[in-house]
This record gives structure tokens, C-alpha cells and sequence, in this order.
């Protein structure tokens, strides 16, 4: 059975960072596509960022360009969102998620397997 598990969520001050941690289990890591996603109350789920499997390609939302950055270490079987410079806006449970097929990054659909999300407060 394939889990992912999210961690490193919390609530901070604007300005500050967080690093979000994501361990997948059941599934072979490094065959994976990653992504993280997001949603805020009343929103629909939004993309944030993605990495391929070996983690040479990367994509990132716009609006959190310059901020957040993905990675993924696939000896630890585990991918990181490093978010810097938090705005209140980011506030959101967030989410990642796993792909073995046709990668489309930034369509969530397309994502076989998914976290139960870690809440990200973010007070101005």
C-alpha cells in the first residue's frame, strides 16, 4: 500500500521559512515524479512546484518564484519544499504527490498517489 506522508508545516510570522518534507512508502521513489500542491479554504487545489524523477527538471508556480524551492533526495526516498520569504497568502494545507506515467507537472490529475497534507499558517 503507498503512502505519502507530509511534514514541516506550522504556523510563522511573514518573512519567515519553512521546509516541508514529504516520505513516500509502498512505491519505488526514484521512479517517481513529484509535485506539491496547495490549497487554501474556499480555493481550489493549486499547483506549487514539481521535479522529475532524477530531479533534473523542476517547475515552479509563478507566484512563489524566487521563494520556494523544490528538491528531492532519492536516498532518503523523501522531497523537500524549502519555502523562504513567507506570505500570508501562502497560507494553505499543502500537498505532494507522486507520478509514474505521463508527467503533465502542473495538472493535478495526472498524479497516481497523494499525501494527507500539512497545514502552513502564515500571519502578517
Amino acid at each position: 500500500q503507498v503512502h505519502l506522508v507530509e511534514s514541516g508545516g506550522g504556523e510563522v510570522q511573514a518573512g519567515d521559512s519553512l521546509r516541508l518534507s514529504c516520505v513516500p512508502s509502498g512505491l519505488t521513489f526514484s521512479r517517481y515524479d513529484m509535485g506539491w500542491f496547495r490549497q487554501a479554504p474556499g480555493k481550489e487545489r493549486e499547483f506549487v512546484a514539481a521535479i522529475s524523477l532524477g530531479g533534473s527538471t523542476k517547475f515552479v508556480t509563478d507566484s512563489v518564484k524566487g521563494r520556494f524551492t523544490i528538491s528531492r533526495d532519492n536516498a532518503k526516498n523523501t522531497v523537500y519544499l524549502q519555502m523562504n520569504s513567507l506570505k500570508s497568502e501562502d497560507t494553505a494545507a499543502y500537498y505532494c504527490a507522486a507520478n509514474s506515467g505521463k508527467w503533465s507537472p502542473r495538472d493535478s490529475s495526472r498524479y497516481d498517489y497523494w499525501g494527507q497534507g500539512t497545514q502552513v499558517t502564515v500571519s502578517s
